[in-house]
């Protein structure tokens, strides 16, 4: 599955690497998981996820996957 701008999914292969951070804090630990250490290196200000995922050889729409199942709104336990 393809995210991007304006498509379902909150996180989207165009927005920067630190605007997702800074937006869902809780996706730094996905990020982690895939070997993306770049939270702190000013590159992650100006790079995409895409261009992260790319640069590190990363499959782009699962790292996409993995991060929207992370921020994704929990159903309350019942």
């Amino acid at each position: 599955m393809l995210f991007r701008s304006g498509e379902m999914g909150q996180i989207t292969r165009d927005m920067t690497i630190m605007e997702v951070v800074n937006k869902y804090p809780q996706s730094i630990k996905v990020f982690f998981e895939h070997g993306l250490f770049c939270i702190g290196c000013n590159v992650a200000y100006r790079e995409t996820v895409e261009q992260g995922a790319a640069a590190h050889g990363i499959e782009v729409d699962k790292l996409l996957e993995r991060l929207n199942a992370e921020v994704a709104p929990k159903e309350p336990a019942q």
